[in-house]
């Protein structure tokens, strides 16, 4: 690294630079990512392709005071690199370091947390309205990618915002669109010629002008516009935009400085609803994340100069266990194979969710909705009610954006709709907006609603062939990670619902465990043996609860201890607390869970020592409660 990133303190330090210097300083801030990502791991194509884009939004406008606010925060670190932390950097993402995502708390320059897609125009609308309401002057600018546009609540944001006419400022970085380089050059072009001062006050002038002409002045306003939208329509893909209530800007090319300086210049002087329509390359400077930004979006530590990932997207190394996700996959693939009416369903995360090589196996039976949860549930309702066996792959955190879809559309229907939740539990360092630690508490709540929490990977296949098989709604969780190392099976029994598992018997205590945690009970238990005779149930189904087998275990032990990764509040200890309550087993009850308050970024291990919940923490808070 050269002396000029050094001297980069705030983006005041930035705006102290000539032009000449930002390029060297965005080569600079792409190696710096690189550098430290290579090791942390972290969110690297799409941080790479917006170096420029925060270079020239951090030159233009007087940040803090003006507000940028990052939709997801998938593209921040230069942000953060340039706002204070480059010093902190190197933490990114871990135990005790700065966070993946824009935070409050971090930094006077994040004015609001992101984590899920598609919050931004939203967020930057309401600021815009509490800027006008107490008489600011500021600019607020939503910088949003095309991805996140297939999500309802941006089109909501979009139209509220052109409907309302405020000074907002959408910044659409789009990282996918082909275009040739004519049209992208006479787009950009006429961006930056139509927002430059002279011309905008010589539309301004004009229109002023036709009005005052007598009779026809209306008409020739009218047709002055009405030309100028078709130029826009033919040259841009402006119109729709237009439409919406907003002067559309673009095409620029995200990574010519000059460009994005000059237009954002212009932009920054002109009122009303602006939308500024940025073309940049996912993983720019960097040829490996160029040739596969999928793989480079969300990656682990890699071999900076090969390009080489030292491990999974989901933490598993090359040798040793499968990742459950790997195991979904595959078993969804022997089920289809058995069964036509079987599809598959994903939000924008076939690779995450397991679902890429069953979209090569069966295309026509695939269905990427986009960055929509809401329409994922709905629209494999729609597919249930006639007929056919969806399965909804998804993350446990972003399945809670479709809270209502899933009640109103699926549970009330008692649709069979299968919810295959990965990343249940702590995940690990993208932190609190994605930990899954809330599902079973939601779902729970949900009239027939079968809720399971398998606890290896042998178990997670018979969940998902149980699902299938059953006609109503039907979510499985299962955690970021590798597997334990369980034989597999190429036909996996269906299991009955409503069915625990008791593992050990025991008489001083019992532990209620679901999913991973089941592990770390049976741990406990051995390491107690001898001192306290602890029981073992894995509940396997939190919703129908085994009632038999925990009234039984109950009554037996007189002690009770359930163990979830999953709130504290309302997941298995919430429903075995009921029953006992229900059934009038006054037996004395230790619930142990993820607390009632978000958790950091970490590693698994740490968060789930962080909480109590790996064999040491269990075995501790046990023999404080008895002892």
């Amino acid at each position: 690294m050269t002396g000029l990133l050094e001297r980069i303190q705030s983006p005041l330090d930035v705006r102290a630079l000539s032009r000449e210097e930002l390029p060297l300083l965005a080569r600079e801030i792409r190696d710096m990512i690189l550098e430290v990502v290579s090791k942390t791991g972290g969110h690297l194509a799409s941080s790479l392709g917006v170096v420029e884009l925060t270079l020239a939004l951090h030159r233009v406008f007087n940040t803090p005071v003006d507000k940028i606010v990052w939709d997801v925060g998938h593209q921040s670190y230069a942000h953060k690199i340039l706002t204070g932390r480059r010093e902190q950097f190197n933490t990114l993402r871990q135990w005790g370091g700065i966070s993946g995502f824009p935070k409050r708390d971090e930094s006077e320059y994040d004015c609001f947390d992101v984590g899920h897609s598609g919050t931004s125009i939203a967020a930057a609308l309401g600021m815009a309205v509490a800027r006008d309401c107490r008489g600011g002057k500021e600019k607020i600018v939503a910088v949003i990618g095309d991805g996140a546009l297939s999500g309802g609540l941006a089109l909501e944001g979009l139209n509220q915002a052109g409907n309302q006419g405020r000074d907002l400022i959408v910044v659409l970085n789009d990282n996918e669109m082909s275009i040739s380089p004519n049209v992208g050059a006479i787009s950009s072009f006429l961006s930056r010629k139509l927002t430059s001062r002279f011309v905008v006050r010589l539309k301004k002038e004009g229109e002023n002008f036709l009005r005052t002409i007598p009779v026809i002045g209306k008409d020739l306003l009218n047709l002055a516009r009405r030309t100028e939208n078709s130029l826009k329509g033919f040259l841009t893909p402006g119109m729709f935009f237009e439409a919406l209530g907003f002067n559309y800007v673009g095409l620029l090319d995200g990574h010519n400085l000059d460009e994005l300086l000059d237009t954002f210049s212009n932009v920054a002087r002109m009122n009303g609803p602006m939308l500024v329509h940025v073309a940049t390359r996912k993983g720019c400077g960097y040829p490996p994340a160029e040739e596969n930004p999928s793989l480079f979006h969300g990656v682990g530590p890699f071999d900076l100069k090969t390009g080489q990932v030292k491990s999974g997207k989901a933490g598993a190394t090359a040798a040793g266990p499968p990742t459950y996700t790997s195991v979904f996959g595959r078993t969804l693939i022997q089920q289809a194979q058995r069964d036509d009416r079987v599809v598959a369903i994903t939000a924008a995360m076939a690779d995450g969710t397991g679902l890429t090589e069953f979209q090569k196996v069966f295309p026509k039976r695939f269905f990427d909705v986009g960055i929509a949860e809401q329409q994922a549930v709905t629209f494999a309702a729609g597919m249930a009610s006639q007929g056919m066996r969806p399965v909804v792959a998804i993350y446990s955190t972003f399945l809670q954006r479709a809270y209502d879809n899933l009640m109103q559309d699926v549970c009330l229907q008692r649709l069979p709709v299968t919810f295959a939740l990965d990343r249940g539990g702590l995940v690990g360092a993208d932190g609190p907006t994605h930990h899954g630690v809330f599902d079973l508490s939601y779902l729970r709540s949900m009239p027939d609603m079968v809720v399971m929490a398998p606890r290896d990977e042998a178990q997670l296949q018979r969940a998902l062939v149980t699902a299938l098989q059953h006609d109503g709604p039907f979510a499985f969780r299962y955690p970021r990670g590798q597997a334990l190392g369980v034989p597999l099976s190429d036909d996996p029994e269906v299991l009955e619902i409503g069915r625990g598992e008791l593992l050990v018997d025991g008489k001083d205590a019992v532990i209620f465990a679901a999913g991973s945690t089941v592990a770390a009970a049976l741990e406990a238990a051995a390491q107690l043996k001898g001192k306290i005779d602890l029981a073992v149930v894995d509940v396997r189904f939190v919703k129908p609860l085994d009632e038999e087998l925990v009234l039984k275990m109950a009554r037996a032990c007189s002690r009770v201890v359930t163990l979830e990764e999953n709130s504290v509040l309302g997941g298995v200890g919430g429903a075995i607390l009921e029953l006992l309550a229900r059934d009038g087993a006054l037996v004395p009850t230790l619930c142990l869970g993820v607390p009632d308050r978000f958790i950091p970024q970490g590693t698994q291990a740490q968060l789930r020592a962080l909480c109590g919940l790996d064999a040491a923490g269990v075995v501790a808070s046990i023999q404080r409660w008895l002892h």
